[in-house]
């Protein structure tokens, strides 16, 4: 039976928004429900009489933080987060999962758990399923969180899965550690935006003893659309005899969204964190108090709120609090915004009980949604050229698809780096699932597998290798060295400043490689260098197993596409089973390869293009894909038959070289 005793009171007609109730060990708690977080104990800028006028019920405070300070002696000793922080109603803990996702520095993920160092004192912890219920035991909150792998919403489907199995492991262990304690414990259904993982979640997770379930892995990422669609199919999967939660989220209308779709639950940081900027949710809209245009209101915050901010203070003195930085400004607004919230939740509840929610949420989506209607913003040029100013970065800019992804474009040229698919996707399937690069990162003896990552770009090539290493290490993992070649990291600079459109920046190792040159994977295993020049680093760069050749365009990088660049990648790689892949399949591509004394063949196919091209140094065991006679015969009658640059008209003998050493390449004996 659950510790909460949950009880479902009434299901609104023509939606799946419910009200609830259930008892918690600090007392009753009425749903749909928001939790103001208080990730250290205390919610920022408010005291525990101010979060009860604003009709504060439920609190949530930070496993990982209270862990590092002020640690779990305090806690034993002072006899829990209760008497600690003198608050009297439910506390909900986190189990540190998100904190550890969103750790500026290098952390390791094992099966074991998340090691990580203090940001205190630099001291080392292993934040296990163990570690992380013992500590929310000493903390003695009322309902307990497993702890979970989280991963961005965007991420591809084998790093969720691996994340979503690891979390199913995590949980039974969380179950096993909470062992007879009274205090309730919830699981956490990933999956990120997968239907199959997400149903699969929910069928694992919902066969364990739980008191209650969360929604894990959305708002890291994705879009509102994507959002709601992923909350709604997940709450469908849960059961309903148990309170659902959705963990991070959000916004006045994500949060009416969310309820329309079945969740009970909510926590966010925006109330307070949005009123530290001079951000209110009002009646009016969302109202931005930094605006000059209130600083001579006399009139209150919001008519409708009885809140002490908007009985008590005018626009024109929240204006000047806001802009001088005053601590009471942040106050003020911070108490409205949690007012406004709780007011939120208590108009849905009681919509809900009278089986009025759909008339409800119909009226108040769009008032939700809108910003402030009394002083409306006027987009002046000055701010769009400043956008735009944001967008770009020397030669180049954002370019944003129809298809939704980002991508870089330079401007000079019109040429955009992967133009047609997803970076991060194709970057996936065309070096690191075409190479197997998993399998060989399982290979754990010898010596390093060494990457070239010929042309950087975005570091979506790069950053591939490096997920892909994370997802090996759990199980162990070939030490792996990644050398990039770049000599313009302008495209890495403006794709760094917009992680939301790049999500595979979302990575410490990106922005330590802009600063240092290089960067090194907590377990030191994993090594990434930044080298300038092609040409004239190559030769001090070792030698390759795997290259990932993905210059821009011939018409920018024209000097990396021709015989020489490749006749000198050759000389390097000589004697040696290197791999080669690039996205062209261009003849002229192939017959340089050819020439320099590559090995060739058809690639998988990306996009538009039927194939891509994979260069062998050595012959390779199988024939596999190689170009045979019908390639042949084509490049014999092909207008590309000699790449450009090569040939010059009035050298015969020149031209006639390369086309004995085509027709004489090993490969093609016997054709």
């Amino acid at each position: 039976m659950s510790r909460l005793r949950f009880k479902l009171e009434a299901k609104a007609s023509g939606s799946k928004a419910r009200a609830g109730r259930f008892h918690a060990l600090h007392g009753e708690v009425k749903t749909p429900i928001f939790m103001p977080v208080g990730t250290q104990a205390t919610v920022k800028a408010q005291t525990v009489e101010s979060l009860k006028e604003t009709g504060s019920r439920v609190l949530l405070a930070n496993t990982y933080h209270l862990l590092l300070r002020p640690g779990p002696e305090v806690f034993k000793k002072l006899g829990g987060i209760h008497r600690f922080m003198n608050w009297d109603g439910p506390v909900l803990t986190d189990s540190g999962g998100f904190q550890i996702f969103s750790l500026p520095h290098s952390r390791l993920m094992t099966e074991d758990g998340a090691h990580f160092k203090s940001y205190v004192d630099g001291k080392s912890y292993l934040l296990s399923p163990e570690l992380s219920i013992g500590m929310q035991k000493a903390i003695g909150s009322d309902i307990m969180m497993v702890l979970d792998q989280c991963i961005p919403s965007t991420a591809d489907h084998a790093q969720a899965t691996a994340a979503m199995e690891l979390t199913h492991r995590w949980a039974l262990r969380s179950l096993e550690a909470r062992g007879d304690s009274p205090q309730a414990l919830f699981g956490i259904v990933q999956g990120a935006c997968f239907h199959d993982l997400r149903q699969k979640s929910a069928e694992v997770l919902t066969k364990l003893p739980f008191d209650g379930f969360a929604i894990g892995g959305l708002a890291v990422g994705e879009g509102r659309e994507q959002r709601d669609e992923f909350t709604g199919f997940a709450a469908d999967l849960l059961p309903e005899n148990l309170p659902r939660y959705l963990m991070g989220v959000g916004t006045p209308i994500d949060i009416l969204e969310a309820v329309h779709r079945g969740v009970d639950m909510f926590d966010c940081i925006l109330p307070s964190a949005l009123a530290q900027r001079g951000v209110a949710f009002t009646t009016h809209g969302k109202m931005q108090l930094r605006r000059s245009v209130y600083k001579f209101s006399e009139e209150a915050l919001d008519l409708d709120c009885t809140c002490i901010c908007c009985r008590q203070y005018t626009r024109a003195y929240l204006h000047h609090l806001v802009k001088t930085q005053e601590i009471l400004g942040w106050q003020l607004l911070a108490t409205h915004n949690l007012t406004f919230y709780h007011r939120l939740m208590s108009e849905m509840r009681e919509s809900i009980l009278a089986d009025q929610f759909l008339d409800y949420y119909h009226s108040r989506k769009a008032p939700l949604m809108r910003s402030d209607e009394d002083n409306p913003v006027t987009q002046q040029k000055k701010t769009k050229a400043k956008s735009e100013r944001w967008a770009k970065l020397g030669d180049y800019e954002v370019h944003t698809s129809l298809k939704g992804f980002s991508s870089i474009r330079q401007i000079s040229s019109s040429e955009i780096m992967h133009s047609v698919s997803d970076p991060a996707e194709e970057s996936h399937r065309l070096y690191v699932e075409q190479s197997q690069l998993g399998e060989a990162l399982a290979e754990t003896k010898g010596a390093p597998l060494v990457i070239w990552d010929v042309g950087l770009g975005a570091a979506s090539n790069a950053m591939a290798a490096v997920k892909c290493f994370e997802q090996a290490l759990p199980a162990g993992a070939r030490a792996l060295k990644i050398v990039s070649f770049e000599c313009d990291l302008d495209p890495l600079k403006l794709a760094s400043k917009h992680p939301v459109k790049f999500p595979h920046l979302r990575h410490p190792a990106p922005y330590a490689l802009l600063e240092a040159g290089r960067w090194q994977h907590a377990s030191g295993l994993l090594e990434w260098e930044l080298k300038g020049e092609f040409f004239a680093e190559m030769s001090g760069a070792g030698v390759p197993d795997l290259v990932f050749y993905d210059p821009f365009s011939f018409k920018v990088d024209s000097a990396l596409w021709t015989p020489e660049a490749f006749a000198r990648l050759f000389e390097i790689c000589r004697g040696r089973p290197t791999k080669l892949f690039t996205y062209s399949a261009s003849t002229a591509v192939r017959a340089a390869l050819l020439h320099a004394g590559f090995f060739v063949g058809k690639g998988v196919m990306t996009g538009p293009k039927a194939d891509t091209t994979v260069a062998y140094a050595e012959a390779p065991k199988g024939v596999g894909s190689l170009l045979g006679a019908e390639w042949l015969l084509r490049w014999s009658r092909s207008q590309a038959k000699i790449p450009p640059g090569f040939a010059v008209a009035q050298d015969i003998e020149k031209v006639s070289d390369f086309e004995r050493r085509i027709q004489g390449h090993p490969q093609f004996r016997g054709c």
